[in-house]
């Protein structure tokens, strides 16, 4: 389960980035007038609803990763998508946001329009489907979870990795609504650490898919032996004809 670690592991240290990005959705959550216990809850509806939005992504991620498991791609898959997270992190970070957020500009206004007629209604139903269209929202760190959702190879896991992900943002994102923000400072120095989980998280990608028999980390993909083709040739001794009947 060391996938698990490494979602929630970027999802904690990755918030802090979610901070700068998504803080005023969360300041302007509409929960502020209720009980403690009604905020609470409001708020982990909100976040669910992110979380379960960002599952949705990675069982689809995860299938289009199983499609390249089952083609018998997986170690380029897995080296390819920790190339193009170095690649991400050395470009400037700036360029790299409108690149993949400039498609989207019209998605994105429609949905920020519609959290101004969700805020309205001031439900706990309409704090969870704020949280569902949040998790639309493109973002730099969710294409780098879903990177790390296609590797898994399968639909649940990939769903699992995401949704884990979408959790190990919430301590953060709760305290920025709960307690009306986080220092800045204190956000300086943990996103420091991001780039550094997300580099680590690319190497092992690759070392992943490079198969070099390390256990855990890279460990070396054994080769089917086609066994029909094994018997089309004239056994070497009795007991290799013998081991070609009984295939």
């Amino acid at each position: 389960m060391e996938f698990l670690l490494a979602a929630i592991t970027l999802g904690i240290l990755g918030s802090f980035h979610c901070v700068g990005m998504c803080g005023p959705i969360a300041l302007a959550l509409p929960v502020h007038h209720l009980s403690t216990p009604g905020k609470i809850s409001g708020l982990l509806l909100y976040h669910i609803g992110r979380a379960f939005t960002y599952s949705l992504f990675g069982a689809f991620f995860g299938v289009l990763g199983m499609g390249v498991v089952i083609a018998g791609y997986q170690q380029a898959l897995s080296v390819v998508l920790g190339i193009a997270i170095l690649i991400g992190l050395f470009l400037p970070a700036s360029g790299l946001s409108r690149f993949f957020t400039a498609p989207f500009a019209g998605f994105t206004y429609k949905i920020k329009s519609a959290f101004s007629s969700l805020f309205r209604k001031r439900s706990h139903t309409a704090l969870f489907v704020t949280g569902m269209l949040n998790g639309l929202l493109p973002c730099g760190l969710v294409y780098m979870a879903l990177a790390g959702a296609t590797a898994t190879g399968d639909i649940t896991k990939g769903a699992l990795f995401m949704a884990v992900f979408g959790l190990g943002t919430l301590p953060a994102m709760f305290s920025v609504t709960f307690f009306s923000g986080i220092s800045a400072s204190f956000r300086t120095k943990i996103r420091k650490y991001i780039p550094i989980v997300a580099g680590t998280m690319a190497l092992l990608l690759i070392l992943r898919g490079l198969g070099l028999g390390i256990p855990y980390v890279s460990p070396k993909m054994s080769s089917k032996v086609n066994t029909e083709h094994n018997c089309c040739h004239k056994p070497a001794s009795a007991e290799g004809e013998a081991a070609c009947h009984e295939q």
